[in-house]
């Protein structure tokens, strides 16, 4: 074979292997796109057969998922992460003064979620001296403080929103509470509470078709070098 032919030959190779690199390239970059989330996501939460709400929901205000507390429960020692759903009930029970917060200083459940219109009847056990429901900022709940056993207060919840509070002579000890009213509230984002969302992932798909590109474009770059280091007698087809 001619050194003319041989030159052809490598060209033929080398506009071959560019090509191919170039195709792979844009396939895995176009699946890639096709696989990236957008910001807009799903909710994931949903609620359990213990009667607790967990699970994520996506950057951005209601629409049902778990609720945002923010920094609220930071110290309150018998909260666990959990709501407990109250949903489908007219008229819910929280114990004034339970055993938490190393004494009779908690309010159980300490975190509700009911509809709108229910009613939330504070009962007090009668332990741990006296406890008050005052609510955190502006809001509807302001009992007076009791000592003696009983239902003591009580209110309904017309409008959707979180409702945090405490009790006056207990909060430095973690006596807080929370009650979750309708699907209208702030909720928790993947990139934590009150966030606007965590940095979006790229599905396992897109990273295997952005692997396979990867060896794909090494091995001809390969291949292409040992053809023009070493020479060849490949042919085009149509040489003779």
């Amino acid at each position: 074979m001619t050194d003319g032919s041989r030159d052809v030959s490598r060209r033929a190779f080398m506009r071959t292997a560019t090509g191919a690199t170039a195709a792979a390239a844009a396939t895995g970059t176009a699946a890639a796109q096709e696989g990236t989330p957008t910001a807009s996501g799903t909710a994931t939460g949903t609620g359990t057969a213990n009667g607790t709400e967990s699970g994520t929901e996506s950057a951005g205000g209601g629409g049902g998922g778990p609720p945002d507390f923010g920094d609220w429960f930071s110290n309150v020692g018998n909260f666990g992460g959990s709501t407990t759903d109250a949903r489908g009930q007219d008229t819910v029970t929280v114990t004034v003064g339970a055993e938490g917060n190393g004494g009779a200083f908690a309010f159980d459940p300490p975190a509700i979620h009911v509809d709108n219109g229910a009613t939330v009847e504070f009962e007090w056990t009668g332990n741990g001296g006296g406890h008050n429901v005052v609510s955190d900022g502006e809001g509807p709940l302001d009992s007076d403080t009791y000592t003696a056993s009983g239902v003591n207060y009580e209110q309904t919840f017309e409008s959707d929103g979180i409702y945090n509070y405490y009790c006056g002579p207990h909060q430095g000890q973690g006596m807080k509470g929370s009650v979750v009213v309708g699907t209208d509230y702030p909720t928790a984002s993947q990139g934590g509470a009150g966030g606007g969302g965590g940095p979006l992932g790229v599905p396992g798909s897109a990273k295997m078709l952005g692997v396979a590109t990867s060896v794909v474009m090494v091995a001809t770059l390969g291949m292409a070098y040992v053809f023009m280091r070493y020479g060849g007698d490949y042919e085009t087809p149509g040489d003779e």
